[in-house]
């Protein structure tokens, strides 16, 4: 008989191998269930030692349900579908994995920005259509001496600066109020005020986690103060930008293009006007995957559970317990 039993919410990657290894060396039983609504996260987990958990719902109404959960590991960065101080309360650890995609998302991140510059998707659209020198169509500039501006410094920022640095910009400017200036400056780059970022960026890259200070805070005000000129890229949070001010100031002509891997709501609905827009290039919130972080994801959320049933604390920890 299994010493612990861990329950998978929900089956994205199909293959649990490599948790099924990492758990199955304290005696534990992983199984896999698609739980959609909360009533099915509690039916399948008010039993289970520990949760890995992706997209399914994890709020306090669920968390009270738990009868023996000693942690809920989330894969990925970001854990804004964990009732967090319910977990706390109830004496469950909640994990994250916050370093397995910093290459990939920062990848992603540069991608979309290179396509919004270069127009690459138009100009794809534009050739399988039978159309060829539209470059006069389009006001291309060159990325060389331009102003580049991250919102947040974390991980992810942090390898997005290095790759960026190659293209010579003539400054990069840095949002983030928890990182001091000092700091900033020692990666080459200048602490600036939110105002100041949006009225001097010629680029702007989004690495700013969703919470209750953060939701909706790229919202109008701040696309009115951006260069008609300036391209925004988003591979946080979706909601972290006000979707409805992004599709007015598209529309508008307001900013050049937007570069989103992220949305207010996923997947995207059919009826989304971004999917209308052609100066928004669109990835389907694949920033986090390469077939070499979805096993590193995948195991580091297993040590996760495993490290606390072992009877000791998580090595991404979220809250204190």
């Amino acid at each position: 008989m299994a010493s612990f039993k861990v329950v998978v919410t929900d089956d994205r990657h199909g293959d649990f191998s490599v948790e099924k290894e990492v758990l199955s060396a304290i005696g534990a039983e992983v199984l896999v269930c698609n739980c959609d609504t909360k009533e099915e996260v509690i039916r399948e987990c008010k039993d289970a030692d520990g949760v890995l958990l992706n997209l399914s719902p994890m709020p306090a109404e669920v968390i009270e349900q738990l009868k023996q959960c000693k942690v809920i590991a989330r894969y990925g960065v970001g854990y804004d579908n964990v009732d967090v101080s319910a977990c706390t309360k109830k004496g469950i650890y909640v994990a994250n994995v916050p370093d397995y995609c910093a290459e990939e998302v920062s990848d992603q991140a540069l991608a979309l920005l290179m396509a919004c510059v270069r127009k690459v998707v138009h100009s794809d659209t534009q050739i399988r259509q039978g159309r060829w020198n539209i470059a006069k169509e389009m006001k291309i500039h060159r990325m060389e001496g331009k102003t580049f501006a991250l919102l947040g410094f974390g991980m992810i920022a942090k390898a997005f600066l290095r790759k960026i640095k190659g293209f010579n910009p003539s400054k990069i400017l840095v949002f983030d109020p928890f990182v001091d200036a000092e700091t900033i400056a020692s990666f080459g780059a200048f602490k600036a005020e939110w105002e100041m970022v949006f009225k001097e960026a010629d680029y702007i890259s989004v690495h700013i986690p969703l919470n209750a200070h953060t939701k909706g805070i790229v919202d109008e005000k701040a696309f009115a103060l951006m260069k008609p000129s300036a391209i925004l890229v988003n591979t946080s949070r979706g909601a972290v930008i006000d979707e409805r001010a992004l599709i007015n100031a598209l529309k508008s002509k307001t900013i050049n293009c937007a570069g989103l891997d992220v949305f207010e709501t996923e997947p995207i609905q059919s009826g989304n006007n971004l999917i209308k827009l052609d100066n928004c290039v669109l990835t389907d919130h694949v920033g986090w995957y390469s077939v070499e972080s979805i096993i590193e994801l995948k195991r580091k959320a297993a040590e996760n559970v495993r490290d606390v049933l072992k009877g000791g604390k998580p090595k991404y920890p979220v809250n204190k317990i």
